[in-house]
């Protein structure tokens, strides 16, 4: 069995990006993981990017819905490039730190600000869906109807709410997303500025940032995602952020 540690050192020690003149990522994430605090936190390892150095990011977003997106990279050169314009909050470039204690835990450390822990396991229906990635070739996903078809069977067998594999994100960009192997999150505990986010539990309402949707069960993926390349005519600059809301006065 293909553990979630031998995947990413396959793909970190072989980068290979799609075929193509978009922009196009390689590697590892934690699609999303939703806790009963009504915390959210997801995670991206990119060991290659046609637009950037390798980088890692982490976003959260707190109760009211608020999203931070971290990363080792300028914003433009990382998430905050598709999604910066779904937040008020300015994009954080810091280190990210990553320590694997066995081939199916992680801990991810924001020094300062955030300590994660998450352990990953195998299910018949993840073995499934990660045979079928491996067996899709790559012409099928590149195409938008294939993948949202996909999305449409793959929510509600990984029991993840809707799951949309292409559409538009917050900053105008078209994405497709190819996961090719998936696993479970088993286990994890967060601890945020000194406080816990609680228990990992669905959220009252599915999280979405444009079309893409984050998913209600915690998933971990190794995969491949396109975007549009930058068209500054058609899309929102990384540094675009959503208008603070104003005040209602007393």
């Amino acid at each position: 069995m293909t553990t979630p540690l031998s995947a990413l050192r396959a793909v970190a020690d072989h980068p290979s990006l799609p075929t193509g003149t978009d922009d196009r990522v390689t590697g590892f994430g934690i699609m999303g993981l939703p806790f009963d605090s009504g915390h959210y936190l997801a995670y991206r390892d990119f060991s290659a990017s046609s637009f950037s150095p390798a980088y890692r990011s982490v976003w959260h977003r707190d109760p009211d819905g608020r999203w931070t997106f971290y990363a080792t990279t300028p914003a433009e050169q990382s998430c905050s490039r598709y999604f910066s314009s779904a937040t008020t909050v300015p994009a954080v470039q810091c280190d990210i730190t990553v320590s694997w204690t066995d081939p199916w835990s992680l801990d991810i450390v924001i020094p300062g600000v955030l300590r994660w822990t998450v352990g990953m396991g195998s299910t018949p229906i993840t073995r499934a869906v990660s045979r079928l990635g491996h067996a899709v070739p790559e012409r099928a996903w590149a195409s938008v109807p294939v993948l949202e078809a996909m999305g449409r069977i793959a929510g509600p067998l990984l029991r993840t709410g809707g799951m949309r594999l292409a559409g538009s994100a917050p900053n105008g960009q078209a994405f497709r997303v190819a996961p090719r192997q998936i696993w479970a999150v088993r286990r994890s505990r967060a601890v945020l500025d000194g406080a816990s986010l609680g228990a990992v539990a669905p959220l009252a309402t599915q999280s979405r940032l444009a079309d893409f949707r984050l998913p209600q069960r915690g998933l971990c993926v190794i995969g491949t995602a396109r975007f549009d390349s930058f068209d500054p005519g058609r899309h929102a600059p990384a540094s675009r952020t959503a208008p603070t809301e104003p005040r209602t006065a007393c």
